[in-house]
């Protein structure tokens, strides 16, 4: 499965997005999308299973999800090439504030 399409969607980058922190239980996740279906949610947890971005296990009743981050290598290896344009932005950005932040009374010769 394209780990591409899989992180296309909205609602799977915000479920990698919360087990980035921490690992969850499925009913955590579910309660965190509250304009989903329990079966939706289950069924992206499922496509990110697939894809190998997360893994399941089961504790007692729950069942635990967890990021797999050496697949998401793949991303970061495409997103390399990118990188030194968001250096070079922010670079900008702060030099452009430099000049038009307002000088503080201490800074005034």
């Amino acid at each position: 499965m394209d780990v591409f399409e899989v992180v296309a969607e909205p609602h799977r980058r915000a479920i990698l997005a919360m087990l980035a922190d921490q690992a969850r239980q499925a009913g955590e996740i579910v309660a965190a999308f509250p304009t989903l279906t329990q079966p939706a949610v289950s069924r992206h947890l499922r496509v990110l299973r697939e894809a190998g971005l997360v893994e399941a296990r089961a504790a007692a009743q729950q069942r635990i999800y967890a990021l797999k981050p050496d697949r998401l290598a793949e991303l970061d290896a495409w997103l390399q090439r990118f990188r030194h344009h968001w250096a070079d932005h922010l670079d900008a950005l702060e030099r452009h504030l430099a000049a038009t932040a307002p000088r503080k009374q201490d800074d005034q010769p």
